[in-house]
């Protein structure tokens, strides 16, 4: 199962449309995770256009998204439990934040946003996953989303790129 994963997208603030890069990977999709801050719901109109979706509003996601989409998930994925959740708040760093809030619920895997800085690595045998932006990389190099390979193990990997148009 071939799943791309997204966050931080602020569609139209930060970009009018969605990336080509990302555009080129989307018709492999099996599903697609988005962990907030859609800004518009003409993202995910968009994006289901390619495969399901699913997500969590963000800090700046407003009513529309709020209807459609709750703070945090679990995603069942064959035997692999997926937390996801932007990672907004206070006190904390937006990794620990993300961490927290699913202590209590035995996920293998946990995909957050809202930094928009890259993350790939594992803690307490936990792969957290944070796929940047497609469309604000701020201060990171490139822009970036993610891909999660889910079949017997669950494995992520980054896409960067230099160019969002």
């Amino acid at each position: 199962m071939k799943i791309i994963v997204l966050s931080d997208t602020h569609i139209p603030t930060k970009a009018k449309k969605l990336p080509e890069r990302l555009l080129f990977e989307l018709p492999t999709a099996d599903l697609i995770i988005h962990a907030g801050d859609w800004q518009t719901k003409a993202v995910y109109k968009e994006l289901s256009l390619y495969a399901e979706v699913k997500g969590v509003y963000g800090n700046v996601d407003g009513d529309e998204i709020k209807e459609l989409f709750s703070d945090k998930i679990i995603v069942q994925c064959n035997q692999w439990k997926i937390g996801v959740i932007h990672g907004h708040g206070t006190k904390q760093t937006t990794e620990k934040r993300a961490i927290s809030a699913f202590l209590e619920d035995n996920v293998d895997c946990i995909i957050y946003g809202h930094s928009h800085i890259p993350v790939l690595k594992k803690v307490d045998n936990i792969l957290l996953f944070n796929p940047g932006s497609a469309t604000d990389k701020r201060r990171q190099k490139c822009y970036s989303f993610g891909i999660l390979t889910v079949n017997q193990t669950i494995e992520a990997e980054h896409v960067f790129y230099e160019d969002k148009l």
